[in-house]
């Protein structure tokens, strides 16, 4: 180990004048490395390391200095870390332009299960919540929404946002959530699942743009992508589509001060690369993906010379302390939390849930058929674990691909069907599956009583509709057919929870798992700092730990 320089010590006493500055040992150097609002100074005590508190530093040529040093008190600095409050992760642009203290959103999970009060709590702790509307009803929604409203109005006011999912089979539901979003003065949404541009989504962004008296633009609404490709991303990097913006312009839903800035601002500034998540995914290695982003971002932003900033974020397999710090260190702006999130207390979803959640493990998971896009094999990543679910969408898929007609289907499959799935006759689940499109989307049955095979589809995917809704409502008699949206980080968290207060499902509050892997974040990243120096570190010093709230915030308030 070579020092680098000096530490020098501070002038004042300590109030304990007992404890050794420097002091050795593991627990010296772990307490010293998890005061994260303090630097570290590592430095050499003999032939061993030593934390020193306080004091000052002296950086350059050792054996120059040695000569002109004479205080015995001073000692070789053999490594330094900075402090790394974790209100200082992830891009400062992105926090501002957000209102934000930390760069960490709790993503939208569809059916409420990212809930009105797992928004607020994310909120009030200067985090950013995306309320999960897909799979609601419009009136559903909007009493989610009023509800989020009012508890940021009487909070004095904290961001928040609702997704909005692109749906292919329900593009009138897609346009009537953004319709009501822009009533209602929502300014933030979670785009996902999209492929391509549509009108509704450039609607929302559009709608209000304007230029501020000093003659910058100003967008009131803004859109968080969350893609997993970069062909995908290059869309939302870049301006509206002039074929949209001309149909908006027809129907008259924007003026042409609206289309001609519009021209000059990317659909989205925020863009999460969504690796291997839970639901919709590509299942893609987050390593590899984030790089190509912050690439596309850096090609785009300098193409088209935006005015603000373009941002990208890091979601899916974020679910430990390296993880969170790894994601920061690749540069991501901010960090996106979803399968861990589902296990906590505000999730909307059941008890039992939460309870098969809290067990499971990496391998625990798989790819299922969506009941969004049934029809065009999209898939989602499910627990496999406790439940049969994915091996009976997939055994729904297969006869969907290869049947014109339920008919069709041979009849001891139609009666494993009845019995096992609808637990009715097909008939008697068709009536059920027209009262649900009645309301929804009546153009779905219209077209169904014209084409047997889409009929099939509407059914089969009432299943797959319905397999999600029994899980949140913790439906005791349909246990096995529990669909419930999980990734491989889920596991990787509660490894790391085992044996801890967290390993239980009722300790786990959003806040605290938020704050955890943020606060562990900022321990890990300035352990690898010191290693970065060359200094050996003793067994598990950066290494760390579930830890209570209260805890964390003593430790960051001091």
């Amino acid at each position: 180990m070579t020092a680098q320089g000096w530490w020098i010590p501070p002038e004042t006493p300590r109030s304990n004048p007992e404890s050794p500055n420097p002091e050795t040992g593991f627990r010296a150097i772990k307490a010293a490395i998890e005061q994260v609002t303090q630097p570290v100074f590592l430095v050499k005590s003999g032939d061993e390391v030593a934390a020193a508190r306080g004091g000052s530093i002296l950086i350059g040529d050792v054996q120059s200095e040695k000569k002109r040093i004479e205080n015995s008190l001073y000692r070789p600095l053999l490594a330094y870390s900075p402090a790394l409050h974790p209100e200082n992760l992830g891009d400062p642009v992105f926090k501002k332009r957000n209102g934000l203290r930390y760069a960490y959103i709790a993503g939208a999970m569809a059916n409420g299960i990212t809930s009105v009060k797992m928004v607020e709590e994310a909120g009030r702790a200067g985090m950013l919540g995306f309320f999960g509307a897909a799979g609601l009803s419009l009136p559903e929604v909007a009493d989610a929404l009023e509800q989020l409203q009012k508890a940021s109005r009487d909070a004095g006011g904290f961001p928040f946002g609702f997704n909005l999912i692109h749906s292919p089979n329900e593009p009138d539901l897609e346009m009537a959530l953004a319709d009501l979003y822009l009533k209602r003065g929502l300014t933030r949404i979670s785009a996902s699942a999209f492929m391509d541009m549509t009108l509704p989504l450039i609607y929302f962004r559009v709608k209000g743009i304007r230029r501020d008296p000093q003659g910058n633009i100003v967008c009131p609404n803004k859109v968080f992508a969350k893609v997993s490709r970069l062909e995908v991303a290059r869309k939302f990097f870049s301006p509206p589509p002039e074929k949209l913006l001309a149909q908006l312009l027809e129907k008259r839903m924007i003026t042409k001060e609206e289309a001609d800035l519009a021209r000059l601002i990317p659909v989205a500034e925020e863009l999460t690369a969504e690796a291997d998540s839970g639901g919709h995914t590509d299942n893609r290695p987050a390593i590899s993906l984030l790089p190509t982003m912050l690439a596309l971002r850096d090609e785009l932003a300098a193409k088209y010379r935006y005015e603000q900033p373009l941002c990208v974020g890091l979601g899916g397999g974020i679910a430990t302390p390296e993880s969170a710090a790894a994601a920061f260190a690749m540069g991501a702006a901010y960090i996106l939390t979803g399968s861990v999130n589902q296990a906590c207390v505000e999730a909307g979803t059941s008890e039992i849930v939460r309870k098969m959640l809290a067990e499971a493990r990496q391998a625990d998971v798989i790819m299922a058929p969506a009941a969004d896009m049934f029809e065009l094999g999209v898939k989602v990543q499910v627990l496999k674990r406790g439940t049969m679910f994915p091996f009976r969408a997939a055994k729904l898929y297969e006869m969907y691909c290869k049947h014109s007609c339920f008919e069709e289907i041979p009849e001891p499959q139609q009666k494993m069907l009845e019995r096992d799935f609808f637990r009715c006759s097909f008939q008697e689940e068709w009536d059920k599956t027209k009262k649900f499109f009645a309301q929804r989307d009546p153009a779905q049955i219209l077209r169904a009583e014209k084409d047997s095979k889409h009929k099939m589809a509407l059914v089969f995917r009432s299943y797959l509709g319905q397999s999600s809704r029994w899980a949140t409502s913790g439906e005791p008699s349909r246990v096995i057919d529990y669909q419930i949206w999980c990734g491989p980080a889920l596991g990787a968290f509660n490894e790391w929870a085992k044996g801890s207060f967290l390993e239980k499902p009722e300790n786990r509050k959003t806040v605290t798992v938020a704050m955890n892997l943020l606060f562990g974040a900022s321990v890990v990243t300035r352990a690898n700092w010191l290693r970065c120096q060359n200094v050996i570190l003793p067994a598990g010093a950066g290494k760390f730990s579930p830890t209570d709230l209260s805890k964390i915030r003593e430790l960051i308030e001091n």
